[in-house]
Formats: C-alpha cells, structure tokens, sequence
C-alpha cells in the first residue's frame, strides 16, 4: 500500500448466533420460532408466554402451577350409595332359600340383575338406607343381619367424574311381596340362593353373593352372634349430588331420561 492511500476500517461482523435485529420481526422468522415451541413442548403453546424462548443467560419464567389443567377438565364428585342381599327363608335349608333381585334393562337391551340399592340421603345411616332401598326397588321389607363389604367404581356423566361407593348388607326377609312399581325397576325376582353367582350381571356383586353364602352357614352353626358386628354408620350431614344414572354401572351410563323417577335433588346414584 502507498503513502497516498488510506487504508479503509475493516468492518466488523456481528456474530449470527443470538444477534437481534433491529425493528419489527420477520414474520417468517416469528412463525419458525412459534413452530418449534409447539413442536419441543407438546403441552405448550406458541402464544403462551410461558412457553416463549427467553434471551441466552435469563432464568426460565416460572411454569404455575395447575398449568396442566385444561380448561374442560372434569369435575370429580363422590357419591355413597347403600344396598342389601334380602334373603327369604334364611334360618331354613339353604335348597329353599332365595334371594330379591331387580333387573333393569341397558341400551343394548340387555337384562342385568343386580342388587337392590340407592343413595344415602340427608340425616340416614346406611343400613337405613338399604332398608328403604329395598323396601322402594321391591316392595318387600327387611332387617339388617351383616355387612357383606363396599364396591367403589368411577364412571362419567354430565360433564363430571364420578367415584360410587355402595356399601352392601346381607338382610332378612320380614314380609310384604315383590313389586315392579318403581319406574327404575324393570322385574323384580326371587332368585334360587345357589343361582346368584350365575345371575347377577356383575363380579363385584357375585362376590358379595359368595361372601353371603359363608355368613349363612355361620349363622346355622353358631347363631346370630357368630356373625360379625356391624361397622360403625353415622347419619349423613350433608346432601349429597345425585347424578342422572341412579344405579347404573359405568357400561350403563347414558343420557338422563326425562321419565325417571326424580329423588329430590335429582336422579339417584
């Protein structure tokens, strides 16, 4: 180089990675970037502040919690029912025994029996509840004897989660005759003791039918006081939900029927 030229300042390139630019965003480059926060967070969103990339060396905004939780999450409600295994000659040879059930039929028009039960209302224990269950679903009355056990199920309906738990009880038959007035109920029968296993739609139910059958020989051989004493059932105090799929299992739940019987707050359990 002469003396007569200048040299010209070499100019200095910014770096690529992490240089900003001055103005308002390309709207292609935006559109990459909201793409790949959707793509890298399958729970995000492009427009959720959130989940938007942060400069190099800035802590993470901090996620809330419950940022899971969508906005048409399921309600979950608890529901506690009661019910009783009435057994008709139950001091006399089992041959002779039977049982009350009540049939009721599904969509698919199926029959299923199952034991009589509903829910828990406000100021009743729950063997009170089984007695008038039963005396409501099959026109017969009964007495208390033992508890057999609880079934607890979820099922879904009318945009909530449902958790069922019906505590059941096996019952002696103290008068009146089988009646299918109770618009829930399809038929009510008396069933043989040795068919309830192959009768009744669901397992749960089958094994309280089981458990029934070895407090029944207890009782023969030992007496009342054999049997185990019942657990401890304190009044309700509060009302509880009903939903509309009074006593239907989860392969059951549908639509409400405007023709069901309504218990005050609703449907039953």
């Amino acid at each position: 180089m002469s003396d007569g030229e200048q040299a010209k300042p070499r100019r200095r390139r910014g770096r690529r990675r992490g240089r900003r630019a001055a103005g308002p965003p390309d709207t292609n480059t935006a559109a990459h970037n909201n793409n790949a926060v959707v793509g890298n967070n399958s729970e995000g969103r492009a427009d959720d502040p959130t989940h938007a990339p942060v400069p190099d060396g800035r802590p993470k905004p901090h996620k809330p919690r419950g940022s899971r939780r969508g906005p048409d999450r399921l309600r979950t409600v608890h529901e506690t029912s009661a019910g009783g295994l009435v057994i008709d000659g139950i001091d006399g040879p089992k041959d002779g025994q039977v049982a009350a059930l009540i049939g009721r039929v599904d969509r698919r028009g199926r029959m299923l029996w199952s034991l009589p039960k509903g829910h828990i209302e406000l100021g009743e224990t729950a063997e009170q509840t089984a007695i008038r269950e039963v005396a409501e679903e099959t026109g017969i009355q009964g007495s208390v004897l033992a508890a057999l056990g609880s079934i607890d199920y979820w099922f879904v309906t009318e945009g909530r989660r449902v958790h069922k738990t019906v505590h059941h009880y096996l019952m002696r038959f103290l008068g009146g005759e089988l009646s299918d007035e109770d618009v829930e109920v399809t038929e009510v029968a008396w069933v043989p003791l040795k068919e309830l296993t192959s009768r009744l739609a669901y397992a749960d139910e089958r094994k309280l039918a089981e458990v029934a059958d070895e407090l029944i020989d207890k009782l023969h051989t030992d007496g009342p006081s054999a049997l185990p004493p019942l657990p401890r059932s304190a009044p309700r105090r509060r009302a509880q939900t009903h939903s509309h799929t009074r006593n239907r299992r989860p392969d059951e739940a549908g639509p409400p029927n405007p023709g069901r019987r309504t218990n005050g707050c609703g449907p039953g359990p």
